[in-house]
């Protein structure tokens, strides 16, 4: 059984996803979605890229330190490639 289906809409393709919640979050969902005046379903989306936005600052910040960590002149006459396969273990 498939849980996710592709739907075209115009120009835009939306997939819909089939998640089970418990009656007490379904009823929060749903008060939510109704204080907002919007869908459940924009509720959802918007709840997901506000994590995503936090998550996204998370793993630049850490890209950044490990930048900031390196001696100066570590990346003095290196090669994106050579830098890469320095990374990867």
């Amino acid at each position: 059984m498939y849980d996710t289906i592709h739907i075209f809409t115009g120009d835009i393709m939306t997939i819909r996803k089939n998640f089970l919640l418990d009656e007490e979050t379904a009823d929060h969902l749903k008060k939510i979605a109704k204080e907002a005046n919007t869908t459940q379903t924009q509720v959802i989306r918007n709840m997901i890229e506000e994590k995503y936005q936090e998550v996204s600052v998370k793993e630049k910040l850490e890209a950044f330190n490990s930048i900031i960590l390196m001696p100066p002149g570590s990346l003095v006459d290196k090669s994106i490639q050579s830098i890469k396969s320095e990374m990867q273990p």
